[in-house]
């Protein structure tokens, strides 16, 4: 059919859809991600700073954690949310370098932008991209050390302290160091999951003041009346946990019962009561002088427990539950009949112990102890957060370099060194386009350096110069020293880091980057994202009734 030689035009989408695509789609995404790491790029290293984040009801966190920003930054932009993703990978794999894998994506893309802006294909630049990313990865692997010190433990306190140079506890690292350490060293070393390790915070008090338990550690649970009747403290106890609810309840809730007669009713009742006592019998019978439930315990089974000096506590966590068992040697029982005694776990001192403003129940000298509590003190609720986030960098560093023990040095050199070889291999091996895609991802590694200077104060210019004489002169582990404000060997001055490190932030970058490049088009559905106002003169609640019904009454319809 004619339409007088015009095409018609055909509607594909629905109206309103806003379309981008093409060259400047890609330096739009580019743009939104260098937003992002404007952001979170001064808090970087020792002497950067925090963020103070305040979410929409009114909750504030102070953090220069980069898992922690991106998560709370609540992004939009669809690129853009991608860095999000890098830096939660980092943070679940590694634990630390959340920041400078978002800063290294960030400066990746802006050193390849103008090469987007001039019409070099994505693909040509993705592919120089992954290039360099492989030959980077090899010269970490090439470069890592693996320490020769003979005490282990020293390796990974220093490793410990490492990560957190940069966090708000540094003044305090030789505290903390030892005991994040110690909590790793003691989980199951073939296991090693972190999430054994219980950290527990109570507001008040000095930062030195937090303890290190060799076992378990909770808060007291609910507790009923006949509770302050129990004894608080025992040696060599046996303890049985249990899944059992040992609480009496109302009939007339749980089913439905038809009798004809009062003695009927009684004989329900009494069949309740006696149900109930049975259960504790057994339990006396078994030995156990701590009960633990992950249910409740109620002010009946709570009286009859004191009464025999036995310690109960019910409604106990999962988590603390599941780190009982592991340390104690027990085993969770569903059923209060035929428990064993090989069921039963024991600990050297059980004792409940006030700390500031709580009170903690202690399992102490545990045979199986496969699992540690940290009991973390500060002044202020959000001190003490920030803290917990510190820890858990330091407790994953330590984790990963148990399992991964080469190290490189921290400070920039390590990029630099990276930076250096791939422009002296650029300049003689690489003749064509991807020359110049490779230079730049060697300059984008010299930002963690710069910015670091930057953070600190020092003069960025001068501090990289003077680095890149030193690589050039081959001192691999050439750094910027905090200290003293020049460059320094870092490997001698024990700032070292886990190769995995740095090779899971290059990679991860170098991942991001490509995927955001390779978007040429984004298709954004306006009406699904901004529903239309609601009409004036509704009542409250009948706004959102509206919105939600209308697409309903439109598919009816």
């Amino acid at each position: 059919m004619s339409f007088g030689g015009q095409t018609p035009t055909i509607i594909v989408l629905k109206e309103g859809t806003d379309q981008s695509q093409g060259r400047g789609q890609i330096v739009s995404n580019i743009n939104a991600c260098l937003a992002v790491q404007a952001t979170i790029r001064s808090t970087l290293g020792p002497y950067g700073g925090d963020l103070l984040l305040v979410d929409a009801n009114g909750k504030q966190t102070i953090t220069n954690d980069g898992a922690t920003v991106m998560r709370l930054l609540d992004i939009v932009h669809p690129a853009a949310r991608i860095l999000t993703d890098i830096a939660r990978s980092q943070d679940a794999e590694v634990g630390d370098g959340t920041t400078s894998v978002v800063v290294i994506a960030g400066e990746i893309l802006k050193e390849v932008k103008e090469y987007v802006e001039q019409g070099v294909s994505s693909q040509v630049i993705m592919k120089g991209l992954r290039r360099a990313c492989t030959m980077a990865v090899n010269k970490v692997k090439e470069i890592a050390v693996n320490p020769t010190e003979k005490d282990k433990k020293k390796t990974l306190q220093k490793l410990a302290a490492t990560a957190m140079s940069s966090k708000l506890i540094h003044r305090n690292s030789d505290f903390f160091t030892k005991m994040v350490v110690d909590a790793v060293l003691s989980l199951d070393q073939q296991d090693l999951n972190e999430k054994l390790i219980g950290i527990k915070k109570i507001t008040g008090g000095a930062l030195q003041d937090s303890l290190f338990v060799d076992g378990v550690a909770f808060k007291k649970t609910f507790s009923y009346a006949g509770f302050e009747q129990q004894p608080k403290s025992f040696k060599n106890p046996k303890i049985v946990c249990l899944n059992v609810e040992l609480e009496l309840k109302s009939e007339k809730d749980n089913a439905e019962v038809r009798i004809d007669q009062v003695s009927e009713y009684q004989a329900i009742v009494d069949a309740e009561w006696q149900i109930i006592f049975d259960k504790m019998e057994a339990l006396h019978k078994t030995g156990a002088k701590v009960v633990l439930s992950k249910l409740p315990i109620g002010d009946l089974a709570t009286q009859y427990f004191a009464d025999r000096d036995i310690f109960c506590a019910g409604r106990v966590s999962s988590d603390d539950m599941e780190r009982v068992v592991q340390a104690t040697g027990a085993s969770i029982q569903s059923t209060c009949s035929d428990i064993q005694s090989e069921h039963l776990g024991t600990c050297e001192r059980f004792e409940e112990r006030q700390i500031g403003g709580e009170r903690f129940n202690f399992f102490e000298g545990c045979p199986e102890a496969k699992t540690c509590t940290l009991v973390l003190r500060g002044g202020a609720e959000q001190f003490i957060a920030e803290v917990e986030r510190s820890l858990h960098d330091a407790i994953m560093i330590v984790k990963r370099a148990i399992k991964n023990q080469t190290i490189v040095a921290g400070g920039g050199a390590c990029e630099m060194e990276i930076s250096k070889y791939l422009h002296s291999f650029a300049d003689k091996n690489v003749p064509h386009k991807q020359q110049a895609i490779i230079k730049a991802f060697a300059k984008a590694l010299e930002v963690i350096p710069r910015q670091l200077c930057d953070n600190a104060g020092f003069d960025a210019t001068d501090m990289l110069n003077r680095l890149r004489v030193e690589h050039r002169n081959g001192n691999i582990w050439a750094g910027i020293d905090f200290v003293h404000e020049t460059v320094a060997n870092n490997y001698e001055r024990f700032v070292w880091e886990p190769a995995l490190v740095k090779i899971n932030a290059i990679q991860a970058a170098t991942e991001a980057a490509c995927l955001i490049l390779g978007v040429d088009e984004t298709i954004k559905n306006q009406e699904s994202e901004q529903p239309q106002a609601p009409r004036r003169g509704l009542p409250p609640g009948a706004a959102q009734r509206a919105l939600r019904g209308r697409g309903r009454g439109m598919a009816r319809r």
